[in-house]
């Protein structure tokens, strides 16, 4: 429905008719998306910056809701100053909320995809996306990272539980279920979806991230391109393309992924927006690695960083025409598309937007849904005796690392991309320990993390809760050797961003 919302003839008379106004200058700027960390408001101005993502801060202990509607308001009232060198669009807010709006405190988290495929609820996946909207909006933003869509092939993967499973029609489901509990009617309450990563990245050799992806094109498309198409027929806005590569060619500089596939093919009327610093990959030169990136179809670039290089690098090709300026118009009337369909033009500035700072944001109404998100995506798998349920008069040893650590439940992409151990900096939440004690008036908490201190004359039963400290991407990647990075660099043109790994070996 949405996709043909983006050929509706009054908002591409709109876009137009903007397009026509705007120099060279103001339409690279729509086509960057910086970090507010390294941008201020005047510079958002100064650059006609497209976009500002938001997301975890060095010291999560000043991501609270009112900084970042403070931050987000002061952006976009800078983008809608308008004068005599600069037209007013407003500057498009993004943040990583892959899993509820994890990088403010206070927000109500959910499991990662991994959690959410195994309850095999599509109308729960539909609420959770609906209230991660909500709390996206609360924070003063209206675009989020997600769904994550990767159908993940081998374990070893650092991003396994970004993905709903290794079947391909389980996440096609899903895929469904969140875009539409995200942008809804594109009315007050929705935020732009992001379908990411353009594609094949849950195939990579050994569960590599960024890897190489070796496939035939059926393969492809019957496996990884799918969940994509469920994504486009309920209308997702953009797409997010993948650091990773196809048959050797990165998927940031794949022209045939790209524009003949994705928007050609596949009629995708949205943006493309590149992963984070997407297109440094495509070759050690800098200027020309811009060049392949624009040409070969992505139309918004997350340079957090070094987004004045990449500006100056950009408006340089265009001038010496190894970028048509016929490639820059199609990418700015795309990502002015996404914005006019958005409602973004007819909005109030962030604070003075309804769900601003509201009352709901991590709320019990949204941790209702959380909780039964919770309950539907535990996989029992024995109960012999029949052991359960316990009693709740037993004496019970909660024991184990992770009894009493809310940052570890909660993993990666949670305040910090690489998530945090503990539990004072997580607002609301409840460890297993917790939830335990409140309901099994004999419960004990083992002051020892390895259970030493069982005693079968003190406690009837034990519980104990084990499981890997946070992590996020290529950092928990999980590799035999270091020969399988040989092996997939020598088959990618062009350069690979490898992480090193917490583990390196599957022992226990």
């Amino acid at each position: 429905m949405t996709n043909s919302i983006l050929q509706d003839h009054l908002i591409s008379h709109k876009v137009c008719a903007l397009l026509s106004r705007m120099s060279l200058d103001e339409k690279i700027g729509q086509m960057t998306l910086c970090e507010h960390l390294s941008v201020s408001p005047q510079e958002v101005k100064e650059h006609h910056l497209g976009g500002v993502m938001s997301g975890s801060d060095p010291s999560p202990g000043s991501s609270t809701l009112a900084d970042r509607v403070a931050m987000n308001d002061a952006c976009w009232a800078a983008s809608m100053s308008e004068d005599a060198q600069h037209l007013a669009i407003p500057v498009l807010i993004g943040t990583h909320a892959v899993h509820g709006n994890n990088n403010v405190r206070g927000a109500t988290i959910f499991p990662h995809n991994i959690g959410l495929g195994a309850a095999n609820d599509p109308g729960l996946i539909r609420r959770v996306a609906a209230v991660t909207a909500r709390e996206v909006l609360a924070a003063g933003a209206e675009w989020t990272f997600a769904p994550a869509l990767a159908v993940a092939r081998n374990v070893c993967w650092g991003r396994t539980f970004e993905s709903y499973s290794e079947d391909a029609q389980t996440v096609t489901a899903c895929a469904t279920g969140f875009v539409e509990g995200l942008q809804a009617d594109l009315g007050a309450s929705s935020v732009i979806a992001c379908a990411r990563h353009w594609v094949g990245d849950g195939g990579t050799s050994h569960g590599i991230d960024q890897g190489e992806t070796t496939l035939a094109k059926s393969d492809l498309e019957s496996i990884h391109i799918r969940p994509y198409r469920r994504a486009i027929e309920a209308g997702v806005l953009t797409v997010m393309a993948s650091s990773s590569s196809w048959n050797g060619d990165k998927c940031h500089g794949h022209r045939h992924l790209l524009t003949e596939v994705l928007k050609k093919e596949m009629r995708f009327n949205g943006f493309i927006v590149s992963d984070r610093d997407g297109i440094d990959y495509l070759s050690e030169d800098y200027h020309n690695a811009v060049a392949l990136g624009v040409n070969a179809g992505i139309d918004m670039f997350m340079v957090p960083e070094n987004w004045k290089e990449f500006i100056e690098r950009l408006k340089l090709h265009v001038k010496r025409g190894s970028v048509s300026v016929k490639r820059i118009d199609d990418a700015v009337r795309r990502i002015l598309t996404v914005k006019f369909v958005s409602g973004l033009f007819d909005k109030p500035r962030p604070v003075d937007r309804f769900w601003s700072n509201h009352a709901s944001f991590g709320g019990q109404e949204h941790r209702a849904v959380a909780r039964e998100a919770v309950r539907k995506s535990l996989v029992l798998l024995k109960n012999d005796g029949p052991l359960l349920p316990l009693k709740k008069n037993a004496r019970i040893l909660v024991t184990g690392k992770n009894a009493h650590n809310r940052g570890h439940q909660c993993g990666g992409f949670s305040l910090t991309w690489q998530g945090l151990s503990g539990n004072e900096r997580f607002e609301g939440g409840t460890s297993v320990w917790e939830g335990i004690s409140r309901v099994a008036c004999n419960a004990e908490l083992g002051a020892d993390a390895f259970g030493a201190d069982a005693d079968p004359s003190r406690h009837d039963v034990a519980i104990i809760v084990i499981g890997e400290r946070p992590y996020a991407e290529g950092l928990g990647d999980v590799r035999l050797s270091e020969q399988v990075i040989v092996e997939a660099g020598s088959c990618v043109k062009g350069c690979m961003k490898i992480l090193e790994p917490y583990g390196k070996t599957l022992e226990l």
